[in-house]
């Protein structure tokens, strides 16, 4: 079971390499964003797993962290690409 956990890590981390690719390349900057996104999203997942498999909860709290930095740059971006002010 273990052994298919890493594969799965393994085969997001290569998704995330085609989104990487995707916000380098993308044509606008809600695709970037997007991308970034989907980048992040798939790291907390990665996290998650690597608690499951290690058996370590402390992960799991760097995986909800990560999420909320995650979340908040999406948003603080979001609105940016919309009004142009951060604030």
């Amino acid at each position: 079971m273990e052994n298919f956990l890493i594969g799965v890590c393994i085969a997001l981390m290569a998704m995330m390499f085609a989104c990487m690719v995707r916000a380098v390349i993308g044509p606008s900057a809600i695709d970037r964003v997007l991308s970034i996104n989907i980048i992040g999203t798939k790291t907390v997942v990665i996290i998650s797993v690597i608690s499951y498999v290690f058996g370590e909860s402390f992960f799991l709290d760097v995986a909800i962290v990560y999420a909320l930095i995650a979340f908040l740059m999406t948003i603080t971006v979001s609105k940016y690409l919309e009004t142009g002010d951060t604030c």
